[in-house]
């Protein structure tokens, strides 16, 4: 695995995570009561988003770590995941 696609994999993976844990505790201002006028109600007031970009970094490392260790290993060749025949080295 090359550097860019290492990084290009890590990307994919914090973003993924980070739209999964977005809404997760979320209050908007419906919940809270105060709804600023011109707005939606389901316009969040307390978002927490920089702790949700920490979480997600350490979660996207984890599940990035042990799938770079998978493909730099081998454990799982690509012949494993071919089924059409295409990504053979021939």
């Amino acid at each position: 695995m090359s550097i860019v696609s290492a990084i290009v994999l890590y990307a994919v993976f914090w973003f993924l995570i980070f739209l999964i844990v977005i809404p997760i505790r979320l209050q908007t201002q419906g919940d809270v009561g105060e709804i600023v006028p011109g707005t939606h109600a389901g316009a969040p007031e307390v978002h927490n988003l920089r702790k949700k970009a920490w979480i997600t970094t350490g979660v996207a490392f984890v599940l990035w770590a042990i799938t770079a260790g998978i493909i730099i290993s081998g454990v799982i060749p690509v012949e494993a995941i071919d089924i059409r025949g295409r990504l053979s080295a021939e």
